[in-house]
């Protein structure tokens, strides 16, 4: 049995080598349609994208523009969702909510709303929530210690010192009350 050596359709060229090249408007459309797949974007992360790619600036504003006019790109949704899950999930602050919605571009007005849909008072139940869950791992440690480390994990969360050192010691006092068999303190009644 002879086998062939030339490919089938006669020709070694791929089919994407045949096809004639996408125009720059084409290649940013096809770019953000392909990154807004995947997860939400905002504005810039896709400017960014299209400005690696080479696309040109004007051409890319204009796909920005026509993807912003339809609601495919919308800065403040992202925003808000990005706070809302992200405080959930990983119980971060305001704060540090701000510095993760700038870093990817958000316009810091829109930032300054959606960090507002965070009152204060919900973001001190999620402190001590987060202490709660830490403050068994921190049994057997020195007072002071045990201070430092769970004020440290809520300062990485983006909570101000002040906030953090009170729940802190709320928390240790809480825990100091109900070993000595104490009825269990408010702190834990939001469980």
């Amino acid at each position: 049995m002879a086998f062939s050596s030339h490919k089938r359709g006669g020709s070694s060229e791929s089919r994407a080598s045949r096809e004639p090249p996408l125009d720059p408007e084409e290649q940013a459309r096809a770019l953000c349609l392909r990154l807004l797949t995947g997860t939400p974007r905002t504005r810039r992360q896709l400017a960014d994208a299209m400005r690696k790619r080479e696309i040109p600036d004007d051409v890319a504003e204009h796909v920005l523009e026509r993807f912003q006019d339809v609601g495919l790109i919308d800065d403040q949704a992202f925003a808000n969702a990005w706070v809302e899950s992200r405080h959930r999930g990983r119980g971060l602050a305001r704060r540090a909510l701000a510095r993760e919605l700038q870093h990817r571009g958000v316009e810091a007005e829109l930032v300054n709303e959606a960090v507002g849909l965070l009152d204060s008072g919900q973001e001190e139940q999620t402190a001590r929530e987060l202490v709660r869950r830490r403050l068994p791992g921190t049994r057997g440690l020195e007072r002071d210690k045990r201070i430092r480390r769970l004020a440290g994990m809520l300062a990485r969360k983006g909570y101000p010192e002040g906030m953090a050192l009170r729940v802190v010691r709320e928390a240790l006092t809480a825990e100091s009350a109900t070993e000595e068999g104490e009825e269990e303190p408010w702190l834990w009644e939001n469980e």
